[in-house]
């Protein structure tokens, strides 16, 4: 049998052995509960969203005769936990979806397993036991709201949790020592195809010229990928007695807070100037790379993220893809993006915005 090289394991802190994080290989060790994951991506296609599966190992003693429950939760944190020091919540729970894993519910689907379940039940013998979870449609993807230098805790936005805990029933309070939990995000995929490239163009007219001054700009796509250049066409058509002599072009994210208030945040993610001259009664077009990246913008507090695991690498959060009927104040946080174009021109400026996603 192959060796199973990567498998995210999480053992209750109230164990015999607790290893959070990612397991080289599975070793025989027992703890008295263990949370098996594959992975902790799991991508939304629009019409449907990648199925956790894995598997809980249990200790026979510490279960007896209770039974054995996973929880996918999809949360939105708006404070931190230190705060909540005169009885309010900081958090709202968006979405809740259990599973009675042992013994399992004669009413459930059993669907087939999968390589990963296989592989792990004959490594972990007859006290492993797998689960899917499938994630509804209509959740919002993973954000998080990059902390300042000096905040701690969980940080604000929206997050995924996948537990496991033993009980007698559902009402049973049970303390954090005694499940186990891993966090998973939920991340955007574009669309297969997606639609022509948005397109904005702004008229301004000077003392003593007769003509005005016209600035269009467009993209190509209307989806762009982390990490790749996007490009700006800008075309102008100079019919007054100015001169250009500079483009400015930068790219703004715009975080909307929509579940618990109107609150609104910009942040510039990318921002550089081209020197380019364009003289009076004269035409331009030209198209320019920019490419934004979390890594110049790393210590700006409140920036929106992809949900950022422990130890793990994030980007910059992707735009809100809205499904029509989709309520707004379920996603909690709405990102969107803007470039905009600014020309330098003598004796004055011209602000032509363009607005991308």
């Amino acid at each position: 049998m192959a060796n199973i090289s990567r498998v995210y394991k999480k053992t209750c802190s109230n164990g015999k052995v607790r290893e959070p994080g990612l397991a080289g290989q599975i070793r025989g060790q027992k703890g008295q509960l263990t949370l098996y994951l594959g992975k902790r991506d799991f991508v939304d296609h629009v019409d449907m969203v990648d199925p956790i599966d894995g598997v809980v190992l249990v200790d026979p003693d510490y279960l007896k005769d209770r039974k054995m429950f996973v929880t996918l939760t999809c949360a939105f944190r708006y404070g931190h936990d230190d705060l909540d020091v005169i009885g309010l919540m900081f958090r709202k729970d968006l979405y809740v979806q259990v599973q009675q894993v042992f013994p399992p519910e004669p009413t459930s689907p059993q669907g087939p397993l999968t390589v990963l379940q296989e592989r792990l039940l004959q490594k972990l013998g007859n006290n492993a036991y797998p689960f899917t979870l499938q994630m509804a449609v209509n959740l919002p993807c993973s954000v998080t709201l990059q902390p300042g230098p000096e905040d701690a805790g969980k940080a604000c936005g929206i997050d995924f949790e996948v537990k496991s805990f033993c009980a007698e029933n559902l009402e049973e309070k049970i303390s954090k020592r005694d499940s186990v939990r891993l966090v998973v995000r939920k991340i955007q995929f574009a669309p297969p195809e997606p639609g022509p490239g948005p397109c904005a163009q702004t008229t301004r007219r000077f003392l003593l010229s007769a003509q005005p001054l016209q600035l269009q700009a467009s993209m190509d796509r209307e989806v762009h990928y982390h990490g790749k250049p996007i490009s700006v066409n800008i075309s102008i058509n100079n019919c007054t007695n100015k001169v250009i002599k500079k483009i400015k072009i930068s790219v703004d994210q715009i975080t909307d807070v929509v579940l618990y208030s109107l609150d609104k945040y910009t942040k510039t993610v990318f921002i550089q100037e081209f020197t380019e001259t364009i003289g009076a009664n004269s035409s331009f077009s030209k198209s320019f790379e920019v490419t934004p990246l979390l890594a110049p913008n790393c210590q700006k507090q409140g920036l929106a993220l992809d949900g950022k695991l422990k130890h793990g690498d994030t980007n910059l959060a992707s735009s809100t893809i809205l499904q029509p009927g989709m309520d707004k104040e379920l996603l909690g946080i709405l990102v969107s993006y803007k470039v905009r174009v600014n020309l330098m021109v003598s004796g004055g400026g011209i602000l032509g915005d363009l607005i991308a996603r």
